[in-house]
């Protein structure tokens, strides 16, 4: 105590400790920390999700939707024929292919050149359901694009609006010569235009009348035998493709040898192997042949020659470069389009022989053989096959414009140039000579295919080329199936009567 009667406290000269906010366990920053990224990972997870969606939305609307609608399974067709009247299917010059005919209250599908365009345009029926380009084209078909007033005066007034019209690539004049000139026999005839890939002409027979094919649609799709009309020979077609194979064997043996020009063999007229002989046509003996004797001759002794020559994987690779064992290209995709080539590492000599020329079990339809041989007319390039030209509101005006694609290279620029050399001596030194002396050059290959084990007198007729070599214009693909051995006319006639009538317009 002091003098003055107040405490006094010594003063403290030791430096006082710093005090600070405790801190918090680092167990649960970490927590913290934890579920801000667990939060985040939601986030990002959900928008990715919805982003996700709405991509699938707008690729479903864009791409997708069409196809759906077009489904003849999909119960919303009826509903937009309820609102629409289905439009017209015309061709490229302008004729009407399908139309709807309305009487009254009613209306029906009616198809003004009958049986001529059936399996190419089809058939739409409320008991049939829907095929060919009715079906393909559908979309476009039960869609209108008339002009906004008018849509909302016909809604008002309840009446229907007209559909689109579809426009095709198919020429009437081409088409009714393909299918005039097949005649009676069974076969397919399949007319492109090698450098857009844009179909002008596909025929079938037998065939069938769409404008009945409600009345007749069960008989029809009862015949189990193969032969029923309803079958689309032309692009589902499945035949032993005879000598026209001899194109793929040719270009195997191109590939595998690059002296392939120095090639000789001498025929005499069969060709034994492992104790399995094959005779040539007639047992003809061509003699002393190169290469390109030997396919404008068609000689199975020197292809049968050629093809015991190969590397069999490289051959069989060959022809899956052209579309061999793979589902085809097609404009009609409710058409199912395959070919099958069966050799394998290991298969027999026999097997290899018969292939090589064509027969065996190598299947192919006259719509593939045709999308080869305008690969051969393109330089190589196949186009995307396509049988639309564009899509136009009733009043002619033009909604939606196909354009031609590439689809893929089957083979390089020279190695088309080869078959083609060796294609334009068939016609005009060998077995196609019936072509030769036109106004026209022409590049092709017959064949004939044997389709009976006990009678080789059974074959059916192939041809497969093209015209204007120069700069080709016109690729035509024809089988003519044997019936019993008969055949009215073969398919090189059939192809003759083709380019004549293009060349001469």
């Amino acid at each position: 105590m002091t003098a003055s009667g107040r405490d006094y406290e010594r003063p403290d000269h030791r430096p006082k400790r710093k005090t600070s906010a405790p801190k918090a366990p680092a167990r649960k920053k970490k927590k913290s920390i934890n579920r801000n990224r667990d939060f985040a990972i939601v986030t990002y997870f959900t928008v990715f999700i919805f982003v996700c969606m709405m991509g699938y939305l707008a690729y479903f609307n864009a791409v997708k939707s069409s196809e759906i609608i077009s489904n003849s399974h999909n119960p919303r067709l009826d509903a937009f024929e309820d609102r629409i009247i289905r439009g017209s299917i015309v061709s490229s010059d302008g004729k009407i292919l399908a139309e709807t005919v309305t009487e009254g209250d009613s209306s029906y599908r009616n198809y003004p050149y009958g049986n001529v365009f059936a399996h190419v345009v089809g058939y739409s029926s409320e008991t049939a359901g829907k095929s060919g380009l009715e079906l393909e084209a559908n979309f476009a078909l039960v869609t209108s694009n008339a002009f906004f007033p008018e849509k909302i005066l016909n809604n008002i007034k309840d009446q229907k609006n007209q559909g689109d019209t579809v426009v095709t690539s198919l020429d009437t004049v081409l088409q009714e010569t393909a299918y005039n000139a097949l005649g009676n026999n069974r076969g397919a005839v399949v007319v492109m235009e090698p450098s857009t890939g844009r179909i002008l002409a596909l025929v079938s027979k037998p065939d069938f009348d769409p404008n009945t094919i409600s009345e007749t649609f069960d008989a029809l799709n009862a015949d189990t035998t193969g032969a029923s009309p309803l079958y689309n020979r032309a692009i589902a077609g499945q035949y032993a493709p005879g000598s026209t194979f001899k194109i793929l064997t040719a270009l195997a043996y191109i590939r595998q040898n690059p002296n392939y020009n120095s090639y000789t063999y001498n025929c005499s007229g069969s060709i034994t192997n492992s104790g399995v002989t094959v005779n040539c046509s007639n047992s003809t003996a061509h003699g002393a042949e190169d290469l390109i004797l030997s396919f404008a001759n068609s000689c199975n002794s020197s292809f049968i020659n050629i093809g015991l020559s190969l590397d069999v994987n490289e051959y069989r690779s060959t022809c899956e470069d052209l579309l061999f064992n793979q589902k085809l290209p097609t404009p009609l995709s409710n058409v199912k389009a395959k070919s099958s080539f069966k050799l394998e590492e290991g298969s027999s000599a026999a097997e290899i022989m018969m292939t090589a020329m064509g027969q065996g079990e190598t299947m192919v339809s006259p719509y593939h053989m045709a999308l080869i041989t305008c690969a051969i007319a393109n330089d190589g390039v196949l186009m995307k096959p396509s049988l639309l030209d564009s899509v136009q509101n009733y009043s002619g005006s033009v909604i939606k414009n196909y354009h031609s694609q590439e689809y893929q290279r089957l083979m390089t620029k020279d190695e088309a140039a080869e078959l083609t050399v060796l294609m334009k001596a068939v016609v005009d030194q060998g077995t196609g000579m019936a072509l030769s002396g036109a106004g026209y050059t022409v590049a092709g290959k017959t064949g004939t295919a044997e389709y009976s084990t006990t009678n080789k007198d059974l074959s059916h007729s192939w041809f497969t080329g093209f015209s204007n070599v120069e700069d080709p214009d016109l690729v035509v693909s024809v089988i003519v199936e044997g019936n019993d051995g008969n055949i009215s006319t073969n398919a090189v006639a059939i192809a003759k009567q083709i380019f004549d009538v293009y060349h001469s317009r």
